[in-house]
């Protein structure tokens, strides 16, 4: 994963859209650095990672409940699944 994708901070919905597409490009573009290239794999560790993204949180970034949607969430659970095995 680029360090522009990595360290990109979403806000919004359109922050999100344009993390969504920066995400597409690092898979095109750098896709041996994803441990997850198929989708069925991908889903399944974005539901790992969803489950576990709490004590990603508490280790990283205490005081943010993943309980409490927000669109950065959001994006950490994609950017979390490609690395996720």
């Amino acid at each position: 994963m680029n360090d522009q994708l990595s360290s990109y901070k979403v806000t919004d919905r359109p922050s999100f859209i344009r993390f969504l597409a920066l995400l597409r490009q690092d898979l095109l573009t750098d896709s041996e650095s994803w441990a997850n290239k198929n989708l069925s794999d991908f889903l399944e560790a974005m539901c790992s990672y969803a489950e576990d993204i709490q004590g990603y949180y508490d280790n990283n970034d205490p005081g943010i409940d993943a309980d409490i949607a927000k669109w950065q969430t959001f994006a950490d659970i994609l950017k979390g699944a490609t690395m996720y095995e």
